[in-house]
């Protein structure tokens, strides 16, 4: 079973959110090994922006191997339709482990946004991190019920 790791800078404040994330990660164990991975949130300030995200860089980037496909969660990244994004995980995901990355509210650093094999955007619209884990983990698995047949995709 390949495994999807999200890298996710924050951590899950709602207790709402935290019980959807839960369901669609039980429905996600029949089709891969989903882990989470929280990391801290660097302290923003007016002044000091790029700082935190280049903080919050380095902690994401020592998280993630060499040998492994990096799709970045970014506002500036590709707009993809739910059938576009299953095919991505269907074609990386037959090799090599996925990591998604959501940074924090500073942003995504540049060392991460250059590692990453894909860089994604669910929506022009600025998100928070929390709701924006909710939808990542929503979407694959709609991409694993379009990879299998269900009718979860409509």
């Amino acid at each position: 079973m390949r495994k999807i790791r999200i890298i996710a800078v924050g951590k899950i404040k709602e207790q709402y959110l935290r019980e959807a994330i839960a369901e669609y990660k039980k429905r996600l164990g029949r089709f891969c090994n989903l882990q989470e991975i929280e990391l801290k949130e660097a302290r923003i300030d007016e002044h000091n922006s790029d700082v935190a995200k280049d903080e919050e860089g380095k902690n994401i980037l020592y998280h993630i191997g060499d040998y492994e496909i990096v799709i970045v969660l970014d506002r500036q990244g590709k707009e993809l339709s739910s059938e576009d994004f299953a095919a991505a995980i269907r074609k990386y995901n037959e090799e090599y482990d996925v990591t998604f990355v959501i940074g924090g509210p500073a942003g995504m650093s540049r060392d991460v946004l250059r590692r990453a094999n894909l860089v994604v955007s669910f929506s022009q619209l600025t998100l928070t991190h929390q709701m924006m884990r909710l939808f990542l983990i929503e979407q694959v698995y709609r991409a694993y019920a379009i990879m299998n047949n269900l009718p979860y995709h409509k």
